[in-house]
């Protein structure tokens, strides 16, 4: 009862909401770049929110599905077929014994996310699922997933009543994510070393739009566009987390993302809101970013009806998974 990977993507991995509690050890949290997609496709299969996902890249990985599974997928779409035919992104599907998943297309963001009911059966280290492929550790041998790799599941269901022979059955609802799927602009809050921007440079971070670089991989974002400090004090190292923007010695920003050190001895002119982290991780070399600056007060409300949406459709999901099923029972 397993999964198996029979064609490689080019760095897909085992990813959840992260690892915490580590930093003084130097490890990261590492998880998932867009960890509210990562909770919705768990949601979407009623799962807990914080249950293991594969988190792929394009070009992705081909899956053979050796049982029948319950699956839903979201984030990026890059044209995802079973069996050669088309397949919804953020809708729960239940898919035959040797189906295989396959992504023919790039159409749109950076990371699509996996979810299956039946769980992947791997070991936590540290109380995550997270790969950390920096220290090798964590999700599936500490890598990307591979050619040949078998993840077995850690439950089992039957769902030949409802396949019915069938290669593949959809359910009949999927989620409403328009209220959060884009951003115009990027909402931050001015970090520590905000004032060692000059005025003009403060100016130009809020006015102009930043290039995302090909410098660009799950620890980082590194824009193009050049800007000024007002000092040449150098910065102790000090924390940093997911969202930080550091000022680099050549006027250059970098935006750290899931797989960021723990320290950094950079400027931190802003930090990016949680909210909006979603949006930044579906963001793609050559895209262009624009910043607006909030406050605390508006970081923490757009974060808690982010929370709120989550909580609203597991709860939904929940009724309508358990009436289908009961349905076809």
């Amino acid at each position: 009862m397993s999964l198996k990977i029979i064609k490689a993507g080019i760095l897909d991995s085992i990813q959840d909401p992260g690892r915490y509690g580590f930093g003084e050890l130097g490890i990261n949290p590492a998880g998932a770049m867009d960890r509210f997609a990562a909770k919705l496709v768990n949601i979407l299969v009623g799962n807990d929110i914080n249950e293991a996902v594969i988190e792929m890249h394009f070009p992705s990985s081909v899956i053979l599905f050796e049982k029948e599974a319950m699956i839903a997928m979201g984030g990026a779409d890059f044209s995802a077929t079973i069996n050669d035919k088309e397949i919804s992104q953020w809708q729960p599907l239940i898919v035959s014994k040797n189906s295989i998943l396959q992504f023919h297309k790039w159409k749109r963001g950076a990371r699509c996310y996996l979810a299956v009911r039946e769980k992947l059966d791997i070991p936590k280290w540290l109380n995550s699922w997270s790969t950390n492929l920096k220290a090798a550790c964590g999700g599936y041998h500490g890598r990307a997933l591979q050619k040949d790799d078998v993840i077995q599941f850690s439950e089992e269901n039957d769902y030949k009543t409802i396949l019915q022979n069938k290669n593949h059955v959809s359910f009949p609802w999927r989620p409403d994510i328009n209220w959060s799927a884009s951003a115009a602009r990027i909402a931050i809050i001015a970090g520590n070393e905000w004032d060692w921007l000059n005025e003009e440079s403060q100016r130009q971070f809020l006015l102009q739009s930043f290039v995302i670089s090909s410098s660009t991989d799950r620890m980082g974002y590194r824009l193009d566009g050049k800007l000024t400090a007002n000092t040449n004090e150098e910065l102790v190292s000090s924390a940093v987390s997911f969202g930080t923007i550091q000022l680099l010695p050549n006027g250059e920003l970098i935006i750290l993302m899931a797989d960021h050190q723990t320290t950094g001895g950079y400027p931190r002119v802003a930090h990016v809101i949680t909210a909006h982290l979603s949006v930044l991780a579906q963001m793609r070399a050559g895209e262009k970013i624009n910043f607006r600056m909030t406050d605390l007060k508006e970081a923490e409300e757009l974060l808690v009806q982010q929370q709120e949406y989550l909580l609203q459709l597991e709860k939904a999901c929940k009724f309508r998974l358990q009436e289908f099923l009961n349905a076809h029972n």
